[in-house]
């Protein structure tokens, strides 16, 4: 067997030489007559051998004008000076070894040569044929190997079918592989067979040196020879973490660091990602980890990816979201002066979550958001843990001095009111908001505290948000009214309404009460108090006149400082709100404990003197 350098090529001499490695041939003592040029190196060979086996050939020197020719050229011959000195090889029966790596090209050269059956039986064409469907489409490697060094193949490899026999024949050898392997590890435990699976499939990482586009061709192709959905997603969460390595955890919080892969074009890394997404399986499948999705959603964010990329990671992670832990939603904000977390990102996820709950059947929902196996439904149970996912993910991104308080507000109103039934998670949330914003005006903070529902707070929250000064009064007002009426009904004993709201703080559902029954007293007594609101509004507003009339009379009557005590006696005694009304009646709500005994004292005096 010759050497590959049989056929030693001069770069670019104009000198060519016929290779001492023939001279035990028929040709050895007969001078070349053809000079073969291709891609600058040139070729001292003899006509009839080439002539022989190359269609191409004879037809370029039969149709000269010369009949003494002497030099040909041949343009774009596929694989260049290595692959025609191989097949110069084969026209004159040198021998040589045809491999995974030049089988490609031989089969290309041939074509371009027109070395078909018609000239020669077992010609080029039919050699590399042979290999090809023996060999190398009988195995997975030896086809990935071909398909490797794709870039390298001329466009005449899509017209002789190579790359679509090598992806064919990938997807076959790999579900053939997981039929055999599968066999070999059934076991049959106790009468009913149990499959195990290895967690990572051999094939997964000589997949991941292919290009892009020819990974995109073999999954599909695997799509259809019915090769697992699981093997599948492992194939793609390698091929991202081998393809995408240049983009790091840390580069994710820091973009100023990322350094794509020199490797790779500008764009290429976002082709990359765009493509893995839409090779994920289409069914609402639950074997892509979550933290894969959400990888490849802050992949998506820093390459600068398509809008449609995005939003189909977060459809998909929408529709597990009661799944999600708290760390997969802290995503960096990648835009300078924004806050430090993507919220908006947050918003569009939950309300993917949203659109899904309320677009199954209505049969198994009712118009309050529940199943109708009522609370203990799992669809309800994945709406409470949506629910204190959120209250969680607010608090984590409250003390942010850059959140806006807009986007704050718009996670917290777009949970429905059955998707909390305490608020403890959400008032921590507005409580540490309210601290690390101090400059809020006061309407600012009254439009954030109306989302916190004072009659799902429970005791501990209740003391500590009567004892809050960055509330609202109006809010401190409510906590103090609500905690009054509860103790009333505790004291009482009562079992109606009351108990209800005193259930409700507390955290604990009733099975016995359907939610519907429990929104339905929850609305008649909000009736309640609103009414009742709007009676305490008014006595503040007597309020604020009488101390103004109290203000006056002070600047009036400075010098008669007996006078203006007894006008501030006078004035305290008629508030309302904090003292119990006449004819010895229970007071309705406000501060109980606050200064009792010491408006005791003031109303006997008064009603002394």
């Amino acid at each position: 067997m010759l050497t590959e350098n049989a056929f030693p090529s001069l770069n670019r001499s104009t000198t060519p030489k016929f290779c001492n490695s023939f001279s035990n041939r028929i040709f050895s003592d007969v001078a070349g007559d053809i000079t073969i040029i291709v891609d600058g190196e040139s070729f001292l060979l003899h006509k009839f051998p080439l002539v022989s086996r190359s269609g191409k050939i004879r037809k370029m020197v039969a149709d000269a004008k010369d009949s003494n020719l002497s030099k040909l050229e041949l343009l774009d011959l596929p694989g260049g000076p290595k692959t025609f000195e191989l097949a110069a090889k084969f026209c004159y029966g040198t021998n040589f070894e045809i491999t995974a790596t030049n089988v490609a090209h031989l089969r290309c050269a041939a074509e371009y040569l027109e070395m078909t059956e018609d000239y020669r039986e077992e010609n080029l064409i039919a050699q590399t044929e042979t290999y090809l469907n023996e060999v190398v489409f009988q195995s997975l490697e030896k086809s990935v190997e071909v398909l490797s060094n794709y870039e390298t193949l001329p466009p005449i490899a899509e017209e002789v079918g190579i790359l679509n026999r090598c992806i064919d024949a990938i997807a076959m050898n790999t579900c053939k592989e997981q039929l055999v392997s599968g066999l070999s590890r059934l076991e049959c435990d106790g009468g009913s067979g149990k499959l195990k699976m290895d967690s990572f499939e051999w094939w997964v990482e000589d997949l991941s040196v292919l290009r892009i586009d020819l990974y995109q061709r073999v999954i599909l192709a695997m799509r259809r020879t019915g090769v697992r959905p699981d093997s599948i997603i492992t194939s793609l969460m390698h091929y991202a973490q081998t393809s995408l390595k240049g983009i790091g955890k840390r580069q994710i919080w820091d973009p100023s660091r990322m350094k794509l892969n020199p490797s790779m074009g500008e764009n290429e890394q976002g082709i990359i990602v765009e493509t893995i997404v839409n090779l994920l399986p289409t069914e609402k499948s639950l074997s892509v980890p979550l933290s894969f999705l959400f990888g490849m959603l802050r992949m998506t964010i820093m390459v600068d990816a398509t809008v449609a990329c995005r939003l189909e990671l977060e459809r998909r992670i929408g529709f597990r979201l009661d799944m999600v832990s708290l760390d997969d939603l802290l995503i960096p904000s990648v835009q300078t002066g924004d806050s430090l977390f993507d919220v908006d990102v947050v918003h569009r996820i939950l309300v993917n979550f949203l659109q899904r709950i309320e677009e199954e059947e209505p049969d198994e929902s009712s118009q309050y958001g529940y199943e109708s196996e009522g609370l203990g439904s799992p669809r309800h149970g994945a709406i409470l843990k949506v629910g204190r996912l959120i209250d969680a993910y607010l608090a984590e991104i409250a003390p942010d001095p850059y959140l806006n308080l807009q986007r704050f507000i718009a996670i917290i109103e777009i949970l429905p009111d059955y998707a909390r039934v305490v608020d403890d998670g959400l008032y921590r949330a507005v409580d540490i908001y309210l601290k690390a914003h101090p400059m809020l005006t006061e309407n600012e903070c009254k439009n954030l505290c109306k989302f916190i529902d004072c009659q799902k707070l429970s005791q501990e929250a209740c003391n500590h948000a009567a004892q809050n000064d960055r509330l609202p009064v109006q809010m401190v007002v409510r906590v103090l009214y609500f905690e009054q009426l509860r103790l009333k009904n505790a004291l009482s004993g009562s079992s109606g309404d009351g108990f209800l709201s005193q259930r409700i703080s507390s955290g604990v559902p009733s099975a016995a009460v359907s939610p519907r029954d429990n929104y339905a007293s929850l609305r008649r007594e909000n009736r309640e108090l609103k009414l009742e609101i709007s009676r305490m509004r008014v006595r503040l507003s007597d309020l604020e006149k009488e101390q103004g009339f109290m203000k006056q009379g002070m600047m009036e009557k400075t010098r008669q400082g007996k006078t203006f005590l007894t006008s501030l006696s006078r004035g305290i005694g008629r508030i309302g709100i904090f003292s119990s009304p006449p004819g010895g009646k229970r007071q309705k709500s406000g501060r109980k404990s606050q200064g009792s005994d010491g408006k005791t004292g003031r109303r006997r005096k008064h009603s002394a003197s």
